[in-house]
Protein backbone atom coordinates (compact mmCIF):
# COMPACT_ATOMS: atom_id res chain seq x y z
CA UNK A 1 0.00 0.00 0.00
CA UNK A 2 1.39 3.47 -1.00
CA UNK A 3 1.79 5.56 2.09
CA UNK A 4 1.09 9.09 0.79
CA UNK A 5 -1.73 10.58 -1.61
CA UNK A 6 -1.49 14.07 -2.89
CA UNK A 7 -4.81 15.13 -3.83
CA UNK A 8 -5.20 17.88 -6.00
CA UNK A 9 -8.28 19.55 -6.66
CA UNK A 10 -7.93 21.96 -9.82
CA UNK A 11 -10.90 23.67 -11.86
CA UNK A 12 -9.97 25.95 -14.80
CA UNK A 13 -6.29 26.54 -13.79
CA UNK A 14 -3.79 25.01 -15.88
CA UNK A 15 -0.86 27.47 -15.53
CA UNK A 16 -1.74 26.96 -11.34
CA UNK A 17 -1.74 23.18 -11.74
CA UNK A 18 1.83 22.98 -13.74
CA UNK A 19 3.38 24.58 -11.68
CA UNK A 20 2.39 22.71 -8.63
CA UNK A 21 3.35 19.58 -10.85
CA UNK A 22 6.38 20.87 -11.36
CA UNK A 23 7.88 21.30 -8.22
CA UNK A 24 5.83 18.34 -6.75
CA UNK A 25 8.36 15.95 -10.10
CA UNK A 26 11.68 18.16 -9.29
CA UNK A 27 12.03 16.97 -5.80
CA UNK A 28 9.81 14.32 -5.19
CA UNK A 29 8.80 13.42 -1.80
CA UNK A 30 11.16 10.28 -0.93
CA UNK A 31 7.60 9.19 0.98
CA UNK A 32 6.11 5.78 -1.17
CA UNK A 33 3.49 8.26 -3.07
CA UNK A 34 1.02 9.19 -5.51
CA UNK A 35 -0.50 12.41 -7.06
CA UNK A 36 -4.33 11.93 -8.28
CA UNK A 37 -5.88 15.39 -10.09
CA UNK A 38 -9.42 15.35 -9.54
CA UNK A 39 -10.61 17.94 -12.68
CA UNK A 40 -14.00 19.73 -11.13
CA UNK A 41 -14.80 19.83 -15.25
CA UNK A 42 -12.78 22.21 -16.13
CA UNK A 43 -13.16 23.94 -19.79
CA UNK A 44 -9.46 24.70 -20.22
CA UNK A 45 -6.48 22.32 -21.56
CA UNK A 46 -5.88 21.15 -17.81
CA UNK A 47 -7.03 17.44 -18.14
CA UNK A 48 -4.90 17.43 -21.55
CA UNK A 49 -1.99 19.06 -19.84
CA UNK A 50 -1.52 16.97 -17.14
CA UNK A 51 -1.71 13.67 -19.18
CA UNK A 52 0.45 14.93 -21.91
CA UNK A 53 3.57 15.68 -19.30
CA UNK A 54 2.55 13.61 -16.35
CA UNK A 55 1.41 10.23 -17.48
CA UNK A 56 1.91 8.25 -14.37
CA UNK A 57 -0.25 10.94 -12.58
CA UNK A 58 -3.68 9.66 -11.89
CA UNK A 59 -6.39 11.54 -13.10
CA UNK A 60 -10.24 12.01 -12.21
CA UNK A 61 -12.31 14.13 -14.10
CA UNK A 62 -15.58 15.55 -12.67
CA UNK A 63 -18.82 15.22 -14.79
CA UNK A 64 -19.68 18.54 -13.39
CA UNK A 65 -18.14 21.34 -11.04
CA UNK A 66 -19.06 19.99 -7.40
CA UNK A 67 -17.32 21.30 -5.39
CA UNK A 68 -13.40 21.54 -3.47
CA UNK A 69 -15.07 19.38 -0.85
CA UNK A 70 -16.74 16.53 -3.26
CA UNK A 71 -13.43 17.09 -5.36
CA UNK A 72 -11.39 15.99 -2.54
CA UNK A 73 -13.82 13.07 -1.17
CA UNK A 74 -13.51 11.88 -4.98
CA UNK A 75 -9.78 11.44 -4.52
CA UNK A 76 -10.50 10.17 -0.86
CA UNK A 77 -12.33 7.02 -2.37
CA UNK A 78 -9.78 6.85 -5.13
CA UNK A 79 -7.04 5.91 -3.06
CA UNK A 80 -6.08 3.25 -0.10
CA UNK A 81 -3.16 5.01 1.18
CA UNK A 82 -2.35 5.41 5.04
CA UNK A 83 -2.08 9.16 4.81
CA UNK A 84 -3.89 12.00 2.28
CA UNK A 85 -2.36 15.23 1.39
CA UNK A 86 -5.04 18.00 0.36
CA UNK A 87 -2.70 20.73 -1.74
CA UNK A 88 -4.21 23.15 -3.56
CA UNK A 89 -3.28 23.96 -7.21
CA UNK A 90 -2.10 27.51 -6.59
CA UNK A 91 0.62 25.58 -4.52
CA UNK A 92 4.44 25.39 -5.05
CA UNK A 93 6.05 22.68 -2.66
CA UNK A 94 9.67 23.31 -2.11
CA UNK A 95 12.31 19.78 -1.66
CA UNK A 96 11.42 18.37 1.62
CA UNK A 97 8.77 20.19 2.88
CA UNK A 98 6.42 16.90 2.34
CA UNK A 99 8.48 14.87 4.17
CA UNK A 100 9.01 17.09 6.65
CA UNK A 101 4.99 17.22 7.06
CA UNK A 102 5.06 13.53 7.30
CA UNK A 103 7.66 13.38 9.68
CA UNK A 104 5.97 15.56 12.17
CA UNK A 105 2.31 13.75 12.24
CA UNK A 106 4.18 10.04 12.55
CA UNK A 107 6.15 11.52 15.67
CA UNK A 108 2.60 12.79 17.26
CA UNK A 109 0.30 9.59 17.87
CA UNK A 110 -2.57 12.00 19.09
CA UNK A 111 -2.70 14.61 15.50
CA UNK A 112 -4.78 13.34 13.15
CA UNK A 113 -4.51 16.48 10.84
CA UNK A 114 -1.02 18.61 10.15
CA UNK A 115 -0.62 21.59 8.03
CA UNK A 116 2.77 23.51 7.17
CA UNK A 117 3.48 27.29 7.38
CA UNK A 118 2.21 28.51 4.34
CA UNK A 119 3.79 31.62 3.25
CA UNK A 120 3.20 33.81 -0.19
CA UNK A 121 4.80 34.35 -3.50
CA UNK A 122 7.15 36.99 -1.44
CA UNK A 123 7.74 34.95 1.17
CA UNK A 124 5.42 35.93 3.62
CA UNK A 125 3.46 34.60 6.04
CA UNK A 126 -0.10 33.55 5.63
CA UNK A 127 -2.24 32.88 8.99
CA UNK A 128 -3.27 29.82 7.66
CA UNK A 129 -4.73 28.48 11.21
CA UNK A 130 -6.65 29.63 13.93
CA UNK A 131 -9.61 29.22 16.22
CA UNK A 132 -13.27 27.15 15.58
CA UNK A 133 -14.91 30.02 13.52
CA UNK A 134 -17.51 31.55 15.81
CA UNK A 135 -18.76 35.51 15.51
CA UNK A 136 -16.17 36.52 17.64
CA UNK A 137 -13.35 35.03 16.03
CA UNK A 138 -14.36 34.98 13.02
CA UNK A 139 -14.17 39.22 13.62
CA UNK A 140 -10.84 38.55 14.72
CA UNK A 141 -9.74 36.53 12.17
CA UNK A 142 -10.91 39.45 9.62
CA UNK A 143 -9.50 42.04 11.43
CA UNK A 144 -5.98 40.77 12.22
CA UNK A 145 -5.45 40.19 8.20
CA UNK A 146 -6.82 43.82 7.24
CA UNK A 147 -4.14 45.08 9.82
CA UNK A 148 -1.64 42.46 8.66
CA UNK A 149 -2.51 43.86 4.57
CA UNK A 150 -2.04 47.16 6.06
CA UNK A 151 1.46 46.60 6.96
CA UNK A 152 0.45 47.17 10.56
CA UNK A 153 4.18 46.60 12.45
CA UNK A 154 2.85 44.80 15.75
CA UNK A 155 0.46 42.50 14.06
CA UNK A 156 2.97 41.69 11.33
CA UNK A 157 5.40 40.97 14.14
CA UNK A 158 2.70 38.69 15.84
CA UNK A 159 1.68 36.38 12.92
CA UNK A 160 5.22 35.80 12.39
CA UNK A 161 5.87 34.86 15.44
CA UNK A 162 3.07 32.30 15.91
CA UNK A 163 3.77 30.95 12.34
CA UNK A 164 7.57 30.11 13.64
CA UNK A 165 6.32 27.81 16.26
CA UNK A 166 4.55 24.25 16.37
CA UNK A 167 1.29 24.26 18.38
CA UNK A 168 -2.17 22.46 18.28
CA UNK A 169 -5.11 24.54 16.88
CA UNK A 170 -8.67 24.51 16.16
CA UNK A 171 -8.11 24.40 12.13
CA UNK A 172 -5.28 24.32 9.40
CA UNK A 173 -5.83 25.17 6.33
CA UNK A 174 -7.35 23.16 3.56
CA UNK A 175 -4.96 24.67 0.91
CA UNK A 176 -2.15 21.93 2.66
CA UNK A 177 -3.33 19.68 5.07
CA UNK A 178 -2.31 15.97 6.00
CA UNK A 179 -4.50 13.60 7.40
CA UNK A 180 -4.35 10.14 8.42
CA UNK A 181 -7.18 7.95 6.29
CA UNK A 182 -8.23 6.11 8.90
CA UNK A 183 -9.02 9.82 10.84
CA UNK A 184 -10.37 11.39 7.80
CA UNK A 185 -12.64 8.28 7.48
CA UNK A 186 -13.79 7.96 10.66
CA UNK A 187 -15.16 11.69 10.80
CA UNK A 188 -17.04 11.42 7.91
CA UNK A 189 -14.74 13.28 5.31
CA UNK A 190 -15.28 16.28 3.89
CA UNK A 191 -19.00 17.70 3.69
CA UNK A 192 -19.84 18.07 0.71
CA UNK A 193 -22.41 20.81 1.56
CA UNK A 194 -19.50 23.25 1.49
CA UNK A 195 -18.70 23.93 -2.13
CA UNK A 196 -15.88 26.23 -1.62
CA UNK A 197 -14.49 27.67 1.90
CA UNK A 198 -14.66 27.06 5.31
CA UNK A 199 -14.30 22.90 4.66
CA UNK A 200 -11.44 23.07 6.17
CA UNK A 201 -12.64 24.51 9.37
CA UNK A 202 -15.40 22.16 9.53
CA UNK A 203 -13.28 18.69 8.57
CA UNK A 204 -10.89 19.80 11.67
CA UNK A 205 -13.70 20.03 13.65
CA UNK A 206 -14.84 16.68 13.22
CA UNK A 207 -11.24 15.25 13.93
CA UNK A 208 -11.49 17.54 16.96
CA UNK A 209 -14.70 16.01 18.15
CA UNK A 210 -13.41 12.89 17.94
CA UNK A 211 -10.58 13.54 20.66
CA UNK A 212 -7.73 14.22 17.97
CA UNK A 213 -5.38 17.26 17.52
CA UNK A 214 -4.58 18.85 14.52
CA UNK A 215 -1.14 20.28 14.61
CA UNK A 216 0.50 23.31 12.59
CA UNK A 217 3.79 22.89 12.01
CA UNK A 218 6.44 25.65 10.63
CA UNK A 219 8.39 22.20 10.37
CA UNK A 220 7.30 22.33 6.72
CA UNK A 221 6.72 25.45 4.54
CA UNK A 222 4.38 25.43 1.23
CA UNK A 223 4.46 28.81 -1.01
CA UNK A 224 0.73 29.23 -1.55
CA UNK A 225 0.53 31.62 -4.52
CA UNK A 226 -3.20 32.53 -3.96
CA UNK A 227 -3.49 32.59 -0.31
CA UNK A 228 -3.11 36.32 0.51
CA UNK A 229 -7.32 37.22 1.35
CA UNK A 230 -10.50 36.56 -0.42
CA UNK A 231 -10.11 40.35 -1.39
CA UNK A 232 -9.30 38.99 -5.07
CA UNK A 233 -11.44 36.28 -5.96
CA UNK A 234 -14.48 37.45 -8.33
CA UNK A 235 -17.38 37.58 -7.35
CA UNK A 236 -18.58 34.71 -7.44
CA UNK A 237 -16.14 33.29 -5.44
CA UNK A 238 -17.49 35.49 -3.15
CA UNK A 239 -21.13 34.27 -3.52
CA UNK A 240 -19.65 30.71 -2.83
CA UNK A 241 -17.80 31.93 0.70
CA UNK A 242 -21.15 33.59 1.67
CA UNK A 243 -23.17 30.60 0.95
CA UNK A 244 -20.67 28.24 2.78
CA UNK A 245 -20.40 30.77 5.58
CA UNK A 246 -24.26 30.57 5.92
CA UNK A 247 -23.99 26.63 5.74
CA UNK A 248 -21.24 26.48 8.51
CA UNK A 249 -23.49 28.57 11.30
CA UNK A 250 -26.56 26.70 10.32
CA UNK A 251 -24.45 23.41 11.59
CA UNK A 252 -22.41 24.82 13.83
CA UNK A 253 -23.87 28.05 15.46
CA UNK A 254 -27.50 27.16 14.43
CA UNK A 255 -28.54 30.05 16.77
CA UNK A 256 -26.59 32.67 14.99
CA UNK A 257 -27.23 31.73 11.49
CA UNK A 258 -30.70 33.92 11.21
CA UNK A 259 -28.61 37.18 13.00
CA UNK A 260 -25.94 36.45 9.89
CA UNK A 261 -28.58 35.86 7.37
CA UNK A 262 -30.48 39.10 8.34
CA UNK A 263 -26.68 41.08 8.11
CA UNK A 264 -25.64 39.77 4.80
CA UNK A 265 -29.32 40.87 3.74
CA UNK A 266 -28.94 43.94 5.20
CA UNK A 267 -25.34 45.07 3.20
CA UNK A 268 -26.72 43.43 0.15
CA UNK A 269 -24.17 40.53 0.20
CA UNK A 270 -27.23 37.53 0.82
CA UNK A 271 -26.15 34.96 -2.01
CA UNK A 272 -28.66 34.19 -4.52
Amino acid sequence: MTTLTIVIVSYNASRHLERCLESLTASPPSTPHQIIIVDNASPDDSVAMVRRRWPAVTVIVQPANAGFAAANNAGFRASDSELVLLLNNDTIVPAGAIDALVVRLFARPDVAVAGPRLVDGDGRPELSFGRMISPFNELRQKLTLALYRRGVGFVSRWIERETRREHVVDWVSGACLLVRRADAEAAGLLDERYFLYTEDVDFCAAIRAMGRNVLFTPAAHVVHIGGRSRATVAAAGEKAYRRSQIAFYQKHHPGWAPVLRAYLKLKREFPK
